[in-house]
């Protein structure tokens, strides 16, 4: 299957330590799909939120279409997210535990259709951002005290 990356949550894997992962398709209207394939949504401040045995995704900013005139929805409308029965139970059960979230990861076009990865994650605290970020610093250094020494 033809997959194409549109968006990315930039501050998902930063900001959460993500356990599970799970691809859902998503309610969309005919302006919003012309705006997504212009590449124009942000997934920065998004978050999933699961009301009366459904999933909702809320802050996924998708601009209006430029030639789209009475036709354009709101940019942060709340988007339904599809997902069966069973996956919606299992999630359910995720989040019920303390301190898990549903986190948008990215939005791609799966074929003609739109799907987003959502990830169920705990919040990291302050201290383990800083220790990932010097993990990443020291990857670094050592990739390039290796390139410089070939």
């Amino acid at each position: 299957m033809n997959i194409k990356l549109i968006a990315k949550n930039p501050t998902a894997y930063h900001n959460y330590n993500i356990t599970d992962k799970l691809e859902a398709g998503i309610v969309l209207y005919g302006t919003e799909i012309k705006s997504i394939r212009a590449g124009k949504v942000n997934l920065k401040d998004s978050y999933a939120i699961i009301k009366n045995s459904e999933v909702y995704v809320y802050g996924m900013h998708i601009s209006p279409y430029e030639h789209g005139n009475i036709f354009n929805k709101d940019p942060l409308r709340n988007k339904k997210l599809l997902l069966n029965k069973q996956e919606i139970n299992k999630l359910i059960g995720l989040t019920k535990q303390k301190g898990y979230s549903l986190i948008p990861i990215s939005l791609y076009f799966k074929g003609n259709f739109v799907k987003l990865e959502l990830g169920i994650g705990k919040g990291k605290k302050l201290y383990d951002k800083r220790q990932d970020l010097a993990k990443k610093d020291a990857q670094r250094q050592i990739a390039i005290n290796l390139k410089n020494r070939n």
